[in-house]
């Protein structure tokens, strides 16, 4: 929320990528959402997230479109990044503030149909065969259909994003040198990135692999709910939480840092003083 406040209040931020940045946080913001709804289903009744049943249909489905919408939400801030780096080397094409709005609106309509289709039919209320045993009444199709995909489109993508990032700013610093001219920029820009796109990788390993390796195992899984209570379920919970932990960590590497973020709130506050001392006035 307070990355949201920032994004919104703060006018040098209405930038495409500030956009993304914004729309990055309401995914995080329905995750957490999400989370504590299922969190609460929990507390009231437990039986019904470990057998299953017909109102974690409508929570989970939230929770998928959710992280979905994170999913193609980082996926979009390195595409828009490559171009941005990108664009004054050789492409025409610069990402304008619709362009970033129009993305906005497919990755929501794209995690949004993907996500409910559990609520459309896809289900396993009916057929006890195919059943989620960590997600239930989710079926195993689906949630392999929607696992597999996805994890390695949030993989490749901004492995090759930010890899191509690096090689442009490592080519543009061997060009300033070679014509003796100063490289500090770019020699500083090339290490950010780097540090970044390692940041990147280490909280999308750490979050998502767990949560494909419960899929896997739930693909693989022959055995009923009872017999892999509780240690399986224990660890289902722990992937809940690195994603959570995920929705804390992208507004720090994606949007502001600490030290930013405060300072931007702090100016945010003087503004509003001055206003209010200019209308008392």
């Amino acid at each position: 929320c307070t990355v949201i406040f920032t994004r919104l209040a703060t006018r040098d931020l209405h930038k495409p990528i500030s956009i993304l940045f914004c729309n990055l946080a309401v995914s995080d913001l329905f995750t957490s959402f999400s989370g504590f709804w299922i969190s609460m289903l929990f507390i009231t009744n437990p039986d019904i997230t470990i057998f299953g049943s017909k109102d974690m249909l409508a929570p989970y489905a939230l929770y998928t479109t959710s992280i979905l919408s994170t999913i193609y939400n980082l996926v979009s801030i390195g595409i828009e990044r490559y171009l941005a780096v990108a664009e004054s080397m050789r492409t025409r094409f610069r990402v304008a503030r619709n362009h970033s709005i129009a993305v906005v609106f497919i990755n929501w309509v794209l995690a949004f149909f993907l996500g409910c289709l559990p609520l459309l039919g896809w289900n396993c209320l009916r057929a006890e065969r195919s059943i989620s045993v960590l997600y239930s009444p989710f079926c195993v199709n689906y949630l392999m259909f929607i696992a597999i995909p996805n994890v390695v489109v949030a993989f490749i993508v901004p492995l090759f994003t930010y890899l191509r990032i690096i090689i442009i700013l490592r080519k543009r610093k061997l060009r300033m040198k070679a014509c003796g001219q100063a490289m500090g920029t770019y020699k500083s820009a090339e290490i950010q990135v780097a540090r970044t796109s390692i940041s990147i990788w280490l909280l999308a390993l750490v979050s998502y692999a767990p949560f494909f390796a419960g899929v896997i195992f739930d693909a693989t899984n022959q055995r009923c709910h009872t017999d892999l209570y509780p240690g399986v379920y224990i660890f289902r919970n722990c992937t809940a939480m690195l994603i959570t932990i995920t929705c804390l960590g992208n507004p720090i590497l994606y949007t502001l840092k600490l030290r930013t973020l405060g300072a931007k709130l702090k100016a945010l506050r003087c503004l509003s003083a001055n206003r209010v001392r200019a209308c008392t006035i």
